[in-house]
């Protein structure tokens, strides 16, 4: 038998993941890549009998994949908060899936291990933006103001490694980075002891300072527009941008938008957090979208279908 781990590189997918292996510790191939690279299912070459356990990427994105490994006497744990479709009735699947707008997929797991492995629960949520689900987190584990600010850090950090339109925008590999954070039952020894997590979090100051420097490509009474250069740190800063944005606007939507190598954009989307819904819906609209309510995406948006964007960022949140 054969197990295999298949992962959003994110802090969602890591903590998720680092969760139940903390409970259940088990030896499985890795399968991971860049946020935006969701596709994973189908590489996996998993054969009756093995053991396939799928945390953080949407099912509708992978139902072609999933059904195929159910089909062929495969079991998979599903776990995710995204976008799902219609949900498989098979008898190897065990889905837990929650789409509401203030859950991630480390709170899911967490549900399932009944808080055992809490901490990684509320680095996961910090990571996902999710301040306030995490904070609950950490308040029922009694953590001060400083280890609480510790495992924001920490999950920024996590989340922000995640984000590039391939591996060689990203700063670690994320399965290198799960195998770092797995070393670690205490995340505040993570923080201590290794110096990556440290680079990563220059890294996205760094980042964030040049997108500051920016002016928005367009300014609607209800979301704003911002167009980055063709440059790997535009690439990697687009979420954590969108997320500030949204922390300091939280009464607008917002787009992030960098060139992609077919000529048009890849796109990240943030609801406004005073009503953070519509995010998942907009972007599923168009061709390669998808994601949560509150924060989703576009793969691939033509050149010429950035005004539709704008409009239909107007219709949706106006």
């Amino acid at each position: 038998m054969k197990y295999y781990d298949v992962f959003n590189g994110d802090a969602d997918g890591i903590c998720a993941l680092h969760q139940l292996r903390l409970d259940e510790p088990r030896d499985a191939v890795l399968v991971t890549g860049a946020k935006r690279d969701i596709k994973l299912l189908a590489r996996v070459d998993a054969k009756a009998g093995d053991a396939v356990t799928v945390l953080d990427i949407s099912m509708a994105s992978n139902r072609p994949a999933l059904m195929a490994l159910l089909e062929r006497g495969v079991a998979v744990q599903y776990f995710d908060h995204h976008f799902a479709g219609e949900l498989p009735q098979h008898p190897n699947l065990a889905a837990m899936i929650d789409t509401s707008p203030r859950v991630c997929t480390g709170i899911i797991v967490d549900r399932y291990l009944k808080g055992r492995q809490r901490v990684w629960a509320a680095v996961a949520a910090f990571g996902d933006d999710l301040d306030e689900p995490a904070c609950a987190l950490t308040a029922s584990l009694g953590l001060d103001a400083s280890r609480v600010a510790s495992l924001r850090e920490l999950g920024e950090a996590l989340a922000y490694n995640a984000y590039g339109d391939s591996e060689a925008d990203l700063i670690v590999h994320p399965a290198e980075l799960y195998r770092t954070v797995a070393r670690y039952a205490d995340p505040f020894a993570l923080l201590r002891d290794e110096p990556v997590i440290a680079r990563i979090g220059e890294t996205r100051r760094e980042d964030l300072a040049l997108a500051r420097r920016l002016k928005p490509a367009h300014e609607l009474a209800c979301a704003t527009v911002y167009v980055l250069p063709d440059a790997a740190w535009s690439r990697r800063v687009r979420g954590a941008l969108g997320n500030e944005l949204a922390q300091q606007r939280p009464d607008r939507a917002h787009a992030i938008l960098t060139p992609d190598e077919r000529g048009g954009y890849m796109v990240s989307v943030r609801a406004p957090r005073a009503k953070p819904v519509g995010a998942d819906s907009l972007c599923r609209s168009f061709a390669n979208g998808g994601g949560r309510a509150a924060a989703a995406g576009i793969n691939h948006l033509p050149a010429g279908e950035l005004p539709e964007l704008v409009r239909r960022l107007e219709e949706a949140f106006g």
